[in-house]
């Protein structure tokens, strides 16, 4: 599966549009990670717990994104956007969304 956030593929010739896809998940924070991440935000630098937590999160909202363009049929998605919303204190939603499509060599 490709997945790109232009609006075209390089090679490609896009054959058929399938439709908006997405994926998203809802993650909350750990206490054990605040603590650590309240540590170091007092002496600065990089909070990797926060870090790791997005990454996943990311991983996971493209991984659903791509299962329902699979679901179509696709081979590729394109024009891909993340976004994310704050749903509670403590938990916020990640959200990808692209448009699937057919490809084939240009």
């Amino acid at each position: 599966m490709i997945v790109v956030t232009s609006e075209t593929i390089t090679g490609k010739n896009i054959v058929k549009t399938l439709g908006l896809v997405r994926g998203n998940t809802v993650r909350a924070r750990h206490v054990g990670k605040d603590i650590m991440a309240g540590l170091r935000n007092i002496v600065g630098g990089e909070v990797h717990e926060y870090a790791k937590l997005m990454a996943e999160s990311r991983e996971q909202t493209l991984d659903r994104m791509v299962a329902e363009a699979e679901s179509l049929g696709a081979n590729a998605v394109i024009a891909t956007r993340f976004t994310t919303s704050v749903m509670a204190a403590g938990a916020a939603e990640l959200l990808a969304v692209g448009t699937a499509v057919i490809v084939e060599d240009a």
